[in-house]
């Protein structure tokens, strides 16, 4: 196994993560098998209680694991599985190390940091890296490992003595370190700084690592002369410093690893030369292109309630930039905080109200993500609300799906107190309640998490095509509360469709209003399976729809790919091509690329 360790220095914040990401996908366009590690040294043992606005989203895997968003990151570069090993955290790693301790495993001996919690760290690395994730068999070529933090961190030291330990252990030809750092240019002089990177280097070898290769952030490329002082003062060969300079999407990262041949220095110094092919990346570099040339917007208002940082919502975002480049447009996001959009709003700031409602109402489209808390939910449900009676296209997700049926129960059905019992628990028309499983004492890991299916009811609706006729999907969950079984018919009576449910048919998945150009909610998160290559059906759906352009990817009929129709019911049968060029939710452009 050969390893890559990407660490960080000077500042946080500067891409560690998505450089990660690319460089696993630049291994990987090299003929390689490449698998991901996030460590985290924060002592939460997962993601799951941490709030959004200090720390981005909760990125959810298949098996449950609620972790880093960056393993979001690794996931979509690299099209693979991981799982909740794939993130190590200090609290995963101390809750291991005591649990031994408990039960007497090391036969009474003091248990400290070295060397026990060192050792524990390094046997995590070498289970989880043998793990397959691309759906092969056998172990893969590369583990790409980010620490996370910044290097000096006082909480990351046990790590950093770990990866000193491992790297040492493993051998030069195995182990590969890569460290991200900052090359300001301060505006009175101009010039590009190499002084924090200096700082930064000389403070990971006096911690018993040496980095390989440098990755330096700045404004724009390196000039030769910087390269050679970094050179001189890092004790880092000139051909091995690259610099991530801005660009307009990092989509572009992969490819300027390329052009400065970092591949080669990593494939080098892993022993790998003669091994790996030259990096394939045609299409990515299409797509890229493509990207950058877009011109035609699509707005989408995005209604939520942590819309003061972007990071809250950050697959929902790749999702919907992956559907609008495959229909060819400019993704717009509008961003509005869903209590902005509330009556009690219009009276304490009438100016922010005004602004919310016209940004809704100049949409083409409108999103209402998941969320936990009451703080916004009126927003969310009037959304909803000028979604289904202005004919707006309107994807809800999670919580929103929850919202759109709730709304539907107000407006439609009359019952003006219908709610979900995790606003009101006394409401007399509970139209959300709580699962049977949940936990209302424990927060963490105590939810529907990870990989559910969903048998589609009838063929000819919305989603039953978007996902190419298949009879049942498998998408991940995270939530607490469902749809109320037993008004499920009232709803339905009165013109809401589930058209997806659970294996049981009492859990409600998905629902359509027929009559709506798109009008959709979901209990599941599409948007964690969304791939650049491979939009999510449903996001394809609503950025078609927000276009006009729906028609051309809800074909009016669908064929399973064994010949017969599907009818309603739980059939068996795969995905089949549609002529339009929509094949298991992925559109083609007719050249053989995949958006």
């Amino acid at each position: 196994m050969k390893y890559v360790l990407v660490t960080g220095g000077v500042v946080s914040g500067l891409g560690k993560g998505v450089t990660a990401s690319s460089i696993g996908l630049l291994l990987k366009a090299c003929g390689l098998r490449v698998t991901s590690i996030k460590i985290d040294p924060y002592l939460n043992t997962d993601a799951g209680t941490m709030s959004p606005f200090e720390h981005g989203e909760v990125f959810v895997l298949d098996d449950g694991g609620e972790v880093d968003l960056d393993l979001g990151n690794y996931e979509r570069f690299l099209d693979i599985k991981l799982t909740r090993d794939n993130n190590i955290t200090t609290g995963k790693i101390y809750q291991s190390v005591i649990d031994k301790e408990r039960r007497g495993d090391y036969l009474g001996k003091t248990v400290q940091v070295v060397p026990h919690i060192t050792d524990a760290i390094q046997e995590w690395i070498e289970r989880v890296a043998i793990v397959p994730v691309d759906g092969k068999e056998g172990p893969a070529d590369v583990c790409v490992i980010e620490l996370g933090g910044t290097i000096g961190d006082i909480e990351s030291m046990p790590f950093i003595e770990a990866l000193g330990q491992f790297s040492y252990r493993v051998g030069p030809g195995n182990f590969c370190l890569i460290h991200v750092s900052l090359v300001p240019v301060l505006n009175v002089v101009g010039e590009q700084k190499t002084k924090p990177t200096q700082h930064s280097v000389r403070g990971l070898r006096g911690l018993g690592l040496t980095p390989n290769i440098l990755a330096c952030r700045s404004t724009k490329a390196l000039d030769e002369n910087v390269k050679a002082k970094l050179s001189q003062f890092c004790h880092v060969p000139a051909e091995n410093i690259i610099t991530l300079y801005d660009v307009p999407n990092i989509w572009h990262i992969p490819l300027l690893l390329r052009d400065q041949k970092a591949h080669e220095a990593i494939l080098k110094r892993l022993n790998l030369i003669g091994v790996a092919r030259e990096p394939d990346l045609k299409e990515w570099t299409i797509r890229t292109e493509v990207c950058d040339t877009l011109h035609n917007p699509v707005r989408i208002a995005m209604v939520g309630k942590y819309t003061g940082l972007s990071d809250a919502y950050l697959s929902v975002l790749k999702a919907l930039l992956h559907a609008s480049v495959a229909c060819h447009r400019k993704l717009i996001v509008e961003w509005i905080a869903a209590d902005d959009l509330e009556d009690v709003t219009a009276k304490e700031a009438p100016d922010a109200h005004k602004a919310a409602w016209d940004l809704l109402k100049g949409a083409d489209g409108i999103l209402v993500p998941g969320g936990f808390g009451d703080r916004g939910v009126q927003g969310k449900i009037l959304a909803a609300k000028y979604a289904r009676e202005k004919d707006v296209p309107f994807l809800g997700i999670c919580l929103g799906m929850q919202i759109a049926v709730i709304e539907f129960a107000r407006s439609v059905l009359g019952l003006q107190d219908a709610n979900s019992t995790e606003f009101d628990p006394k409401t007399k028309n509970p139209c959300v309640i709580f699962m049977p499983e949940g936990s209302k004492t424990h927060m963490g890991g105590t939810m529907r998490l990870g990989s559910r299916r969903t048998y589609f009811e009838f063929a000819d609706c919305k989603s039953a095509k978007l996902y190419g006729g298949v009879s049942f999907v498998d998408e991940r969950h995270r939530h607490r509360y469902e749809v109320n079984p037993n008004m499920t018919s009232q709803l339905e009576d009165a013109g809401l469709s589930f058209v997806g449910k659970d294996e049981t048919g009492h859990r409600m998945e998905i629902v359509e209003l027929p009559d709506h150009p798109y009008f959709v909610g979901v209990q599941f998160h599409p948007e964690f399976k969304s791939r650049p290559g491979k939009p999510s059906a449903l996001f394809l759906g609503l950025i078609a729809a927000a276009c006009d352009h729906v028609s051309s990817v809800v074909p009016k009929k669908i064929v399973m790919s064994n010949g017969q129709s599907m009818i309603k019911g739980h059939q068996n049968g795969n995905a089949t091509k549609l002529s339009n060029g929509l094949v298991n939710g992925v559109y083609s452009n007719g050249n053989g690329v995949h958006f």
